[in-house]
């Protein structure tokens, strides 16, 4: 059987007290076949460090916000 995923870098979204943060250059495990991301335990503790630090971020981008209904 062929493997199906690949180590890559990506970019890691993540809502935290009302807040939304990208962190860029994450390595990850993604399936090709369906995009699907896994990260090393260790990975998603340093992410949560990083947001917890509250150190500058290296930008800070404005996002509009729609409502569905």
């Amino acid at each position: 059987m062929r493997e199906t995923m690949i180590e890559t870098e990506v970019t890691y979204t993540l809502e935290h007290e009302g807040k939304f943060y990208l962190i860029k250059h994450v390595p990850a495990r993604v399936c090709r076949e369906t995009g699907e991301q896994y990260f090393a335990p260790e990975t998603v503790e340093r992410i949560h460090a990083v947001i917890k630090t509250r150190k500058k971020p290296t930008k800070v981008i404005e996002t509009p916000v729609y409502e569905y209904a």
